[in-house]
């Protein structure tokens, strides 16, 4: 049951679209792009890189990167991919399996959102927010790959639900608060709870609803469910070192606002202001034409009050922030897409039909192109087009795989039928986006992944350089190798290279990396053993040195 203490928005039932043709489509966009693939650089790498160091014994307390303690984030993300990885080993690749991790948490973040929409709003809200949710720009990327930030998005998700129950059912509201608030700790830092406790103390102020004794209840219990979340884990870490407690918890927590964890890039003025608008595409707009259809007025009413009071404590918290990074605007996604739900029945002919006419010219633009692309890839016709993409990819060499072209087929042809056959109007809209954003992604993850997949994965670089490793040396020392870059030569040769910055070793093999021709020999007693670079990357070069 919805809030049944205030009058309905006039806004009508909401359009009806079967719920199994939704968990479908939301199964596709969750799950194409997971698997199949290397990890990838930034991020991919580097998570993967505290997740095969769970798998190889170490201590999951400390999370590792290639022997060497990285204290960005707590371990629950690495912990749950860890365990994807072992679960699926007898099927996929570790890293594959790892990455199930981000599928499994952007469940839970669809599904919640879903059931805030649902209580907020009524019957039939819950699958318009999914809807619109996964048709986000900013969402789709960032969502699949290894990152923690899938874990926070799923706490922020289930403790907006929270909120949204406790004045109807406050034990129940107060344990979804308390849970939501200790994955976003064990996910990322003192960020969610922070934001979640601000978010409850506001929310009386914002509203009469949660001015009431069930709100009062629902926080102790609250308290109560996050209390081992919290602190269970930070209290092994301090008994394990002192040291790297005090690391994660100033410079990794406070820095982002004092500018010392450098997590990001910093001083960017209105950095998720400008953001938004294509990041937040299509929530924005619909949330705004909800906001904007109730005159401002009726923000006082729960299902105004709380998804705008969220959104507005995490957009002031991220903003004060002295780094900033996209990744971090993730959790700003569910309560637009929440107030935008609203907005899908009400919205005039011509703004309906001009995101339909978007949605469809854009997406299935994107999709001729990537046809196109690919077939030139394989065949070489037509020549211009063939010699483009091997000036983005040199090096590489097409291969078919009928599995993928039938994916990509059916995913093309399901596109089709929707466009030519749903009817117009404001869910047409909404499903178009969404299933056009899925064409897209699903293109790319299907007949494009091997041609991706060799520009971006360290593998056949580390491979290349393993094989001129002689099989006798002391120790394997390192300079300006990045964390991801260690990460995956760790996984791909399983070599832990000793840093120079931080141990100053004196090893007989050292692997420098830096820009295309600026590396010199460490001096004149060293030769070049082997140097490379990835695929079409010439950013990055790589030389192994010997000592003589």
């Amino acid at each position: 049951m919805p809030f049944t203490s205030f009058s309905r928005p006039s806004f009508g039932q909401p359009p009806a679209i079967h719920l199994g043709w939704v968990i479908l489509l939301c199964s596709a966009w969750i799950l194409f792009g997971l698997i199949s693939h290397d990890p990838w650089k930034p991020d991919d790498a580097y998570s993967f890189g505290l997740v095969y160091s769970i798998l190889q014994g170490h201590d999951w307390v400390v999370p590792m990167l290639a022997g060497e303690p990285a204290m960005e984030k707590p371990p629950l993300y690495y912990l749950t991919a860890a365990g994807f990885a072992r679960l699926f080993s007898g099927w996929l690749p570790l890293h594959d399996g790892a990455r199930l991790a981000s599928g499994f948490y952007m469940g839970l973040t669809l599904f919640f959102s879903g059931l805030t929409a649902r209580e907020l709003w009524g019957k039939g809200y819950g699958r318009l927010t999914a809807l619109i949710l996964i048709a986000c720009l900013g969402l789709l990327v960032r969502t699949h790959q290894l990152v923690s930030d899938t874990a926070l998005l799923a706490g922020f998700t289930i403790a907006f639900y929270g909120f949204a129950l406790a004045p109807r059912r406050l034990v129940l509201g107060g344990i979804a608060i308390g849970t939501g608030a200790g994955i976003g700790f064990m996910a990322d830092g003192l960020l969610a709870p922070g934001i979640i406790a601000i978010t409850a103390l506001l929310l009386p102020l914002a509203s009469q609803t949660w001015r009431t004794r069930q709100h009062l209840i629902s926080l102790p219990i609250a308290c109560i469910v996050a209390l081992p979340w919290l602190t269970i884990w930070p209290f092994l870490l301090y008994q394990h070192s002192p040291q790297l407690f005090t690391e994660w918890f100033w410079v990794h927590n406070l820095g982002r606002f004092n500018a010392t964890a450098h997590l990001g890039d910093t001083h960017q003025s209105a950095y998720y202001l400008r953001m938004l608008p294509w990041f937040a595409w299509p929530a924005l707009p619909l949330a705004l034409w909800t906001l904007w259809r109730q005159k401002w007025d009726a923000w006082r009413n729960p299902y105004i009050a709380l998804p705008l009071t969220l959104f507005l404590v995490i957009l002031s918290i991220l903003s004060a922030a002295a780094e900033s990074h996209d990744v971090d605007a993730l959790p700003l996604l569910p309560p637009l897409a929440v107030l935008g739900a609203a907005a899908v029945e009400s919205l005039r002919r011509g703004a309906a039909n001009a995101l339909d006419w978007f949605s469809v010219m854009t997406f299935s633009l994107v999709a001729a192109v990537l046809w196109a692309g690919w077939y030139a890839t394989l065949t070489g016709h037509p020549a211009e087009l063939a010699r483009k993409f091997d000036q983005l990819q040199p090096g590489y060499v097409a291969h078919f795989n009928g599995a993928a072209l039938l994916l990509a087929l059916v995913l093309s042809v399901a596109w089709l039928i929707v466009v030519i056959r749903m009817e117009r109007g404001a869910l047409r809209a909404i499903v178009n986006s969404a299933l056009g954003i899925t064409l897209a992604w699903g293109l790319l993850a299907t007949i494009w992944l091997p041609w991706l997949d060799a520009g971006k994965s360290y593998r056949a670089m580390f491979t290349s350089m393993h094989q001129s490793v002689p099989l006798q040396y002391d120790c394997f020392s390192s300079r300006n190798l990045g964390d991801p870059q260690r990460a995956m030569l760790h996984y791909f040769t399983d070599i832990i290279s000793e840093r120079e910055e931080l141990y100053q070793p004196h090893c007989s093999l050292l692997l420098v990396q830096g820009r295309p021709q600026s590396i010199e020999p460490p001096g004149q007693n060293w030769r070049i053993l082997w140097e490379g670079q990835r695929l079409g990357d010439n950013s990055e070069w790589f030389t192994l040195f010997q000592k003589h």
